[in-house]
């Protein structure tokens, strides 16, 4: 009973994020990975005046298969990035845990995945995870033009593996997104994020 309830514990997101939504999105640098040859370093609040999402990921996740085998993430990555938002892959896993990779790694995976994210941002520290609070993959962070947290949580409401659940999903990004491109209130700012424990 006991494994039972902690893994129920890792799948789901059950704590409250390191920063509430409405709060000031904490800055960060850290190193990045693009399809450029070289990805220049990354710093958060190069990005100030701009919809920010960060999108934690570790493809050797079956959540995070599911919603890149479909390309169902990288539709969204595509259709987003299109109105201007900018969209970041955030890789939390600490070396030698499942996820890690390096930057020339990391790079190899935006093509292989056909990755539509600007870039790849590594933080094998886990600084940046826990700065933030993400505790899955994936796990999304959506910062406003304000430079606040404007919702974070899970993707949509299927927390399966089942890429046939996605046509029929409520997808919480996509909502949180319309809405602040409209210039409203994220109507719903924060659900539960589901998926794999971060590898911290």
């Amino acid at each position: 009973m006991k494994f039972k309830i902690a893994l129920l514990a890792l799948i789901y997101n059950l704590s409250a994020s390191a920063i509430e939504v409405g709060q000031v999105a904490p800055d960060f640098t850290a190193e990045s990975a693009g399809f450029e040859k070289v990805a220049p370093p990354f710093k958060l609040s190069d990005f100030k005046g701009q919809i920010v999402v960060l999108e934690w990921l570790n493809h050797g996740c079956p959540f995070v298969k599911k919603h890149y085998g479909a390309g169902n993430m990288q539709a969204l990555q595509k259709k987003y990035k299109d109105k201007g938002i900018k969209w970041f892959s955030v890789i939390s896993s600490a070396p030698g845990k499942q996820g890690h990779v390096n930057a020339l790694e990391a790079q190899k995976d935006m093509k292989d995945h056909q990755s539509h994210a600007h870039r790849v941002l590594l933080d094998p520290s886990g600084k940046i995870g826990q700065l933030y609070g993400a505790q899955t993959t994936p796990h999304f962070f959506i910062i406003s033009a304000q430079g606040t947290l404007a919702y974070q949580g899970a993707i949509d409401d299927q927390a399966d593996t089942d890429p046939s659940s996605i046509q029929s999903a409520k997808n919480f990004v996509s909502e949180a997104l319309d809405e602040l491109i409209a210039h409203k209130k994220v109507s719903r700012p924060k659900t539960k994020a589901y998926g794999c424990s971060i590898k911290y």
